[in-house]
């Protein structure tokens, strides 16, 4: 919950802005502001105060205990012109909140967080448990001091300023290991537990057992990604209680999925009491890794519960990502994130050279020309298959004649692959023209590089004939000049001469032009690859310059 504080009437609004936005997120706090800050204090994970900075370090001064567990709080002005993370940047979300809040009023996020300041990752914020100096090595790392990492499992990580050697280092390990000085550890989330449990089995029971394994098998207890068990104890109550307390969620699978695995100990008691020979060893195996600690008993008299623990192997991600048409306002937040996520980037030189000003430092790029794209997707999939975290670009939207099909005709299932969309050509064209697309329409490629000019053909036809509105892509090139023509050649024999077709260059790129012809009227020889083509249907009208297609075709008044 976050929680609103004010002072003043222009505070009030402001907190009746971000209140009507977040209702399911916000409480508004009243009264006096002091006992506001101190309730809000005691009850939420963040505040966004609408007071001056002095005076929410005054009073928040004496609440401060630790980073880990203070809220996050953000300090906005009385004009609305900034929002100021005050404290708890990264392990509060203060950070995060500041650039939100700053989205929603139209306000300046000030982020004063050393790492966020220059581009380094915060060890903190990389979403896995991290123990040991951080302070320290993230200062090193800053001051471009070299710092080691020690990866003891590979895991897809973000670009981080590391050595070969140095004072310093960074261990990814999911064993019991102390952080040594001037080292943190990173816990990737790569032991699964499977875990079977007689009816009523109580919870410290299955949490001891579970703790128990851990220990003397050497792992830490913040590397465990999730229980595992069968479907029949899904809602076993003791397994629930022991992954709440270990703060990590169940997953369960079906008796006839856990009894086709292959394990070391099945037993005829849990193939007679819920349908598979085993339940902990099979549940931890059903998606692959090592089996670290094998089927093991709880100490007690019965015993009611049993568990086994296996190591997962990290895996690559894959994040394809679609820069959109080339404006930077038109590129997705998610998709800067997904760039900024990634170690390695891959892509189109140009594509590259568009984006290259977002990356972090430390990210490696494997940029290559123009008709390289099936290499480009082998070297992307290669690359996560290695542990890597990778971004893929593409103009547009990467499934869209773009990269993620050849990508993901490469990769298997031994890849995690994320899509990100983007603006595609044909939407920011159509956003230029006017509403050409308002209707049912199709996007055809003309070039005939990778498909056969025979089945363009016949697609545009069955177009043509369907009365459907056409954006050409590729429509023309120095080395293609007939296919345009031909393609309109077809559309006019179902559509009249005076149909409006729109010419979009370089849309929304700072050289963008744009004109709304007919069918009649366009001469193929003003277009080139840079140009997107869009040509209405026989509903389509042109109206004070603007193409608009129509949601139906019933027209209010033909023209006259």
């Amino acid at each position: 919950m976050i929680g609103l504080i004010s002072a003043t009437a222009a505070g009030s609004a402001g907190c009746r802005r971000v209140a009507s936005a977040w209702p399911g997120r916000t409480r508004v706090y009243e009264g006096p502001v002091g006992d506001a800050v101190r309730r809000a204090f005691a009850e939420c994970e963040q505040l966004v105060c609408f007071l001056a900075t002095g005076a929410v370090v005054r009073l928040v001064a004496p609440l401060l205990v630790d980073k880990a567990s203070d809220p996050g709080i953000v300090c906005v002005d009385e004009g609305g012109r900034f929002a100021v993370s005050l404290v708890g940047g990264h392990g509060g979300g203060a950070n995060e909140l500041a650039r939100e809040v700053g989205e929603l009023l139209g306000a300046e996020p000030v982020v004063t967080t050393a790492t966020d300041s220059v581009g380094v990752p915060g060890l903190d914020t990389l979403g896995l448990p991290v123990e040991g100096d951080v302070a320290g090595v993230s200062r090193a790392m800053l001051d471009g001091e070299p710092v080691a990492l020690n990866a003891e499992l590979a895991w897809p990580l973000p670009p981080l300023r590391v050595a070969a050697a140095g004072a310093y280092s960074i261990r990814v390990s999911d064993t019991a290991v102390e952080p040594a000085e001037r080292e943190v550890v990173l816990r990737p989330p790569s032991l699964v537990v499977g875990v079977g449990a007689s009816k009523g089995a109580p919870v410290d029971e299955v949490l001891g057992l579970v703790q128990d394994a851990l220990r003397d098998a050497g792992l830490s207890v913040r590397s465990v990604a999730e229980l595992a068990t069968v479907d029949a104890k899904a809602e076993e109550p003791g397994i629930l209680g022991a992954a709440e307390r270990l703060g990590v969620p169940v997953v369960t699978y079906g008796a006839e999925e856990l009894a086709a695995v292959d394990v070391p100990n099945p037993s005829d008691a849990p193939l007679a009491a819920v349908g598979t020979p085993s339940v902990a060893e099979a549940a931890a195996l059903v998606r692959g890794g090592e089996l670290l600690v094998p089927k093991r008993k709880s100490a007690a008299r019965p015993a009611m519960a049993t568990c086994a623990v296996v190591r997962r192997p990290g895996r690559g991600r894959l994040a394809v990502v679609g820069l959109g048409p080339g404006a930077r306002d038109l590129l997705t937040p998610r998709a800067k994130d997904e760039l900024r996520r990634a170690s390695v980037l891959v892509g189109l030189d140009q594509y590259v050279d568009q984006i290259r000003d977002l990356l972090l430092p430390g990210t490696r790029i494997l940029e290559s020309g123009l008709g390289a794209e099936e290499e480009r997707a082998r070297t992307a999939v290669a690359e996560a298959r290695l542990g890597q975290a990778v971004a893929l670009i593409g103009s547009g939207d990467a499934g869209v004649y773009a990269m993620a099909s050849p990508a993901l005709a490469e990769a298997s299932d031994d890849i995690d692959v994320v899509g990100v969309p983007g603006v595609t050509a044909a939407l920011a064209a159509g956003a230029i023209l006017g509403a050409p697309l308002g209707h049912d329409h199709v996007s055809i490629s003309l070039s005939d590089l990778h498909t056969p000019w025979e089945i363009i053909e016949r697609r545009v036809r069955a177009a043509a004939e369907a009365d459907i509105v056409v954006t050409f892509y590729n429509p023309r090139s120095r080395g293609r000049d007939w296919q345009l023509p031909k393609a309109l050649t077809i559309l006019a024999q179902h559509r009249k001469p005076t149909t409006p077709v729109g010419v979009v260059r370089n849309a929304s790129r700072p050289d963008e032009s744009s004109r709304v012809t007919t069918l009649a009227g366009l001469d193929p020889a003003t277009v080139d690859m840079m140009t997107v083509v869009t040509v209405g249907n026989t509903a389509t009208r042109e109206i004070a310059g603007r193409m608009v297609t129509p949601r139906g075709y019933r027209w209010q008044e033909e023209p006259r």
